[in-house]
C-alpha cells in the first residue's frame, strides 16, 4: 500500500473513532442527567404520594401540593401523573390517587 492510502485509512479510522466517542459521551451525559433529575424528584414524589394517601383526604388542592413540594404547576402535574394521580372530573383544581378515586362507570 502506498503511503497516501495508509494516511487516508488512518484519517477515516480517526473520524470513526471520534464519532463513536462523541455519541458515547452524549449518551453517558444524558444518562447521568436523568439520574440527577430522578434523584431530585424522588423526594417530591414521596411527599405527593404521602399527602394523597393521608386517610383524612381523598382529594388535595393543586395549590397546596405545589406549595409543599416547591414546584410550579406544570412540574407538579407531571409528577402527579407519574405517581398515578388524576384531576377531579368536576373541573376543580383537586387531585387524588386513581387507586382511591377511580373514575365513575361511564366516564372511563
Amino acid at each position: 500500500m502506498s503511503e497516501s492510502v495508509i494516511i487516508a485509512l488512518i484519517g477515516v479510522a480517526g473520524a470513526v473513532i471520534g464519532s463513536i466517542a462523541t455519541v458515547a459521551v452524549q449518551w453517558l451525559s444524558h444518562l447521568l442527567d436523568q439520574k440527577t433529575i430522578e434523584k431530585h424528584e424522588k423526594p417530591r414524589k414521596n411527599l405527593l404520594t404521602g399527602m394523597l394517601r393521608a386517610p383524612e383526604y381523598r382529594w388535595r388542592r393543586l395549590e397546596t401540593l405545589m406549595h409543599v413540594i416547591g414546584a410550579d404547576e406544570e412540574t407538579t402535574k407531571r409528577l402527579l401523573l407519574e405517581i398515578g394521580a388524576r384531576a377531579s372530573e368536576d373541573g376543580q383544581p383537586l387531585w387524588g390517587l386513581v387507586e382511591r378515586n377511580p373514575l365513575p362507570k361511564g366516564k372511563q
